[in-house]
Formats: structure tokens, C-alpha cells, sequence
């Protein structure tokens, strides 16, 4: 193919190999701090296609940037909150996604969360690491039990199923919020119901939705104070579904006992006053970071672009 193909920054090798043999020219962006904004846009210009990540914000002013040429935008990755999917389409451009590929990455990950939090595994690890630990001690970093508790899912989609599944073989009870009942949840005997009887009623309340007009602050002041005291939040979703200043005080103000988070408001800014407490863990969204999911991750935006300049549908339009 006489194409010339933009990628915002490294993939795995193995799905850059797959593109390459198709492009007369790919230039491949710069990784972490140096992918500014100028960067970027430079980088955009001129192309028949670009295959982009979440860090990259696609507005109105990048899918500009790009020229007339570009026919897709393929994104690394199943959320779609950072393109200007309007600005997109009234310029011609299909967008495309992965779904699928990374859900058992980010369901195992939540449960490690899960575990993290419950356990106090990373305060754990920081006291064994510091030379302060004198030994056992009856009362030393007690956590709290997951076996023979309550989870509480919303959104229900393929990962927050998968995440629930996982819960069986600990023999939690499981409650869900979903926009339509989860056939594989119900037949392990979840039970569905809106998002306030979950809250009330869940020791683990794990968030899996797409970020939207909809969810941004779906959990924020009321929605905390509707949860047990006891109880720990899990966000693998988005930052912005939670508010995050209302979580840190709740969670300084003991009105939560804990948080496990992998995505922030405004990544990869993390506050402060977060970062500092003690009954949160916090990961720099790894959801999907296992070397298998995101080759294969790169591999299928690959086939949704290439697919795309040489005339065909795309595999995984948005």
C-alpha cells in the first residue's frame, strides 16, 4: 500500500511489523513526556491514517490537524471519551476500537485490587521494606475478609461480568447495576438492582463503565455516603466517573474504609492529597499492561486500519 501512516507513539513490535509491511511511510511518535501537544499535532499532519492511544487527546483541533487524506483513526485501546467522534465523522473518518481483547487483562487486575486493598498489601510491602518490622503481632495491619462478602458491580458489561465471575471462588454474594440483566451473572445467582441498593449493600463496589455525559461524577458526595463505612471502591474504568474530591474526603474522613484505583480525573496527574493516604492503593493504569493483551491490542488496530485504507469494513467500528 502507497499509504503514509502516523502512529502516536510505541506499540509492540509485533504489530508495528504488521504495519510496516503495508506503508510507504510510518513515523512512529515519542513515548511518556515528551509527546507533548506540539508534538503531537506535528505529527498528524498530512496522514491517509493514524493509529492513536488514550493519552492522546483527538479533538476537533487534532482530526484538523490530521488533513484531508485521512480516511481512519484507529485507537489502541476500548474507550473512545478522548476522539471528537462528531468532529470525525464530519470530516469522513472512520474510528475505530479493540474491544474485547482486554477484558480478563483488567478484570484480573481488579482483583487485584481487590486483594491489595483488603489485605493492605502494598502498606505491607512498604513496612516489611522499611527495617521497622519487629515481627508477627496479633493486632499488626489487620484487613478485612473477602470470602462469604457482598460485591457490587456497575455496569455489567464483558468486563464487570468477568470481574463477577471471579468472585465465585469466594463464595461472595453478588449484586449488580446494569442497563439490561447479565444472563451469565444471574446464573450464578447475582441479583440486579439500581445503584443505590448496591451501594448500601456492597463490601466491594467495582466500577466498570464507559466514560460518558452520563457517568462522569456517577459516584461523587451522595453516592459515597450511601456506602458502608467498611466498605472499599474499586475504579478500573475511568478517572471521571468518580469525583475525586469527594472521594478523598470521604476516604480521609473515614466515611469509606478504602480505595483501589488504576484511572484518575486528570491523568496522569494524581492529587496530592490522594497519593497520600494510606487506605488507597493507586496503579498507573495498568488495566490492560500485560505484554499477550496489549500485542494484541496493537495487532487488531492494526487490522481495523489496514483494513480501512485498502477499501474493506473495519473490524471494529465505533
Amino acid at each position: 500500500m502507497d499509504h503514509n501512516v502516523y502512529v502516536t507513539g510505541p506499540i509492540p513490535e509485533l504489530a508495528l511489523a504488521d504495519l510496516s509491511r503495508h506503508c510507504s511511510q510510518l513515523d512512529i511518535g515519542p513515548a511518556g513526556s515528551t509527546a507533548t501537544r506540539d508534538v503531537l499535532l506535528a505529527g498528524l499532519a498530512g496522514r491517509d491514517a493514524v493509529l492513536c492511544s488514550i493519552r492522546d487527546r483527538m479533538d476537533a483541533q487534532a482530526i484538523q490537524a490530521v488533513g484531508p487524506s485521512c480516511q481512519v483513526l484507529a485507537s489502541f485501546g476500548v474507550g473512545v471519551d478522548h476522539i471528537d467522534l462528531e468532529a470525525a465523522r464530519s470530516r469522513g473518518i472512520v474510528v475505530t476500537n479493540t474491544p474485547g481483547v482486554l477484558t480478563d487483562a483488567t478484570a484480573d487486575l481488579t482483583w487485584a485490587l481487590i486483594l491489595a486493598t483488603a489485605r493492605q498489601i502494598t502498606q505491607g510491602d512498604r513496612f516489611a521494606r522499611s527495617g521497622r518490622w519487629e515481627g508477627w503481632e496479633p493486632l499488626q495491619m489487620l484487613g478485612l475478609d473477602i470470602t462469604n462478602k457482598t460485591l457490587g458491580i456497575v455496569g455489567a458489561g464483558r468486563i464487570g461480568t468477568a470481574v463477577g465471575l471471579r468472585s465465585v471462588g469466594f463464595r461472595m454474594k453478588i449484586c449488580y447495576v446494569g442497563h439490561r440483566a447479565s444472563a451469565e451473572l444471574d446464573a450464578v445467582g447475582a441479583d440486579r438492582v439500581d445503584l443505590r441498593q448496591c451501594l448500601a449493600e456492597a463490601d466491594f463496589v467495582t466500577l466498570h463503565m464507559p466514560l460518558t455525559d452520563d457517568t462522569r461524577h456517577l459516584v461523587g458526595e451522595v453516592e459515597l455516603g450511601q456506602m458502608k463505612a467498611s466498605a472499599i471502591l474499586i475504579n478500573t474504568a475511568r478517572g471521571p466517573v468518580v469525583d475525586e474530591k469527594a472521594l478523598i474526603v470521604a476516604l480521609s474522613e473515614g466515611q469509606i474504609a478504602g480505595a483501589g484505583l488504576d484511572v484518575y480525573e486528570r491523568e496522569p496527574a494524581i492529587p496530592e492529597e490522594l497519593a497520600k493516604l494510606e487506605n488507597v492503593v493507586c496503579l498507573p493504569h495498568l488495566g490492560s499492561a500485560t505484554i499477550e493483551t496489549r500485542l494484541k491490542m496493537g495487532q487488531i488496530a492494526v487490522a481495523n486500519l489496514l483494513a480501512v485504507l485498502s477499501g474493506k469494513a473495519p473490524i471494529n467500528p465505533v
